[in-house]
């Protein structure tokens, strides 16, 4: 099983290093990253180009151009790019533990989709980790404790793993924890429904739209907690003018019946893919 792993960003290149340097460090490593990228400046791809010719791991550099927060339209760009028959779905602000990309290969199935959770870090502890470029991706569960205590992160136990398969597969029709910035999703189930909506635009329920056909289409929720765990860097709240669109394109969603998103993967052409890609030389 090849694995492909979709990294959205935007103008934030110290984050996505981190994010970079914690993928490059898994005990299993991931068949290919691509960058998601919603419309970034140089520092951004100045830094994916760097990153890209000293890896070990392919890193493909997919740009659209800035035109507002379209994360559902860079996504769609990365998934077709994807030559990996599971693709993890991750933001540019959320740094995986060492065991990333092995407890996802251990916890996909077919016919299921996999979303994680995630541990908020403090704005200080962030500002401090961007700024030193401390490997926090390497920070041990005792280290993590200290700064719970202190109150630099929001979480403790999620970084427990807890055995067993069982009980992850008791919700399968749940939808509402299914959320981009962590979540596995097999390639030929992400085509099956025509990818994300790009009429999603502005922040919020792209995600939650995409795991709503999912499961009407047949593919079921897998609980990743307590397996799946990622250090999300803390960013101030983005923008929600469009928020209310979205929640009403979502609730057209719930009370409907369709699974294919109206724009989607069908609409991105080879094209369209050769030209967002970006050269690393």
């Amino acid at each position: 099983m090849n694995i492909s792993v979709v990294v959205t960003t935007y103008n934030r290149p110290q984050a996505l290093r981190l994010v970079l340097n914690a993928l490059l460090a898994q005990r299993q490593a991931p068949f290919e990253i691509l960058i998601a990228d919603d419309g970034s400046g140089d520092p951004t791809r100045e830094l994916i180009r760097q990153m890209a010719q000293q890896a070990a791991v392919p890193i493909h550099h997919l740009w659209q151009a800035d035109d507002g927060f379209r994360a559902a339209a860079a996504r769609n760009l990365a998934v077709a790019a994807a030559q990996g028959d599971l693709v993890i779905f991750l933001d540019g602000d959320c740094v995986p533990r060492p065991d990333f990309i092995a407890e996802h290969a251990r916890l996909a199935q077919p016919g299921w989709f996999v979303p994680g959770s995630r541990l908020l870090l403090s704005p200080l502890l962030t500002r401090e980790a961007e700024a030193q470029q401390w490997p926090i991706h390497q920070w041990g569960r005792w280290a993590w404790l200290k700064h719970r205590l202190s109150g630099q992160s929001n979480r403790w136990l999620p970084l427990i793993n807890l055995p067993g398969q069982g009980w992850r597969r008791r919700q399968p029709a749940h939808w509402q924890s299914a959320r981009t910035c962590n979540m596995a999703v097999w390639r030929t189930d992400l085509v099956a429904v025509n990818g994300f909506d790009e009429s999603y635009q502005g922040w919020g329920h792209e995600d939650a739209d995409l795991a709503v056909r999912l499961i009407r289409h047949g593919v079921r929720h897998k609980n990743g907690r307590f397996a799946l765990t990622v250090l999300h860097l803390w960013h101030a709240e983005n923008d929600r003018s469009q928020l209310p669109e979205n929640v009403a394109r979502l609730d057209a969603i719930l009370k409907g019946q369709h699974t294919q998103a109206p724009r989607g993967l069908a609409q991105r052409s080879p094209e369209s893919v050769r030209q967002a890609l970006q050269p690393h030389a």
